[in-house]
């Protein structure tokens, strides 16, 4: 073909044609099934003979409510096996799935602030607003002062007790 693109009124007037054609194949292939099925309901049943008397009718029904039975049964037979059938492909499916082992994902390595996890953790309803750097050096002055007092360790013991409280409260 050309380098030329198609215009857009030559492609919708393609697209209308393709359209008809198909439908009118869709028409022919139901008209198909319709004498297909004829055919065969005239093969496989044949019109039921309705001349006679009322014995020879009354044992007819009987015949074909025996055979609707008989067909009720194998369709309830052949049921509870389709559903045994499916039942056994998913125990099967599941057995797969655990011998195989479902394959978890590298984790990736994130760099998230401690506020950021803790909203994670607790949802974005809840806000925690903590200064932990501020606390970590605060703790790490604390440590060094206590490092060069070498007072009384009944003093040391009161000043581990306020700096555990200092930190529950907040």
């Amino acid at each position: 073909m050309s380098d030329k693109k198609m215009t857009s009124s030559r492609r919708h007037h393609l697209k209308s044609l393709m359209l008809q054609i198909a439908a009118k194949w869709i028409l022919e292939e139901k008209k198909e099934n319709e004498d297909a099925k004829k055919a065969y309901m005239a093969e496989a049943c044949p019109s039921p003979n309705t001349r006679g008397d009322q014995a020879a009718l009354m044992e007819t029904c009987k015949k074909l409510a025996a055979l609707i039975d008989r067909v009720d049964e194998e369709r309830y037979d052949l049921h509870a096996k389709v559903g045994k059938a499916d039942k056994e492909i998913e125990d099967l499916k599941i057995k797969v799935v655990d011998l195989a082992g479902v394959k978890k994902p590298a984790l990736k390595r994130v760099r998230m602030s401690a506020d950021a996890m803790l909203k994670a953790l607790l949802g974005s309803k809840h806000t925690v607003n903590m200064d932990l750097r501020a606390n970590l050096k605060q703790v790490k002055k604390e440590v060094k002062e206590e490092s060069v007092e070498a007072g009384d360790w009944r003093k040391n013991i009161e000043d581990k007790a306020d700096r555990k409280k200092m930190f529950e409260t907040s």
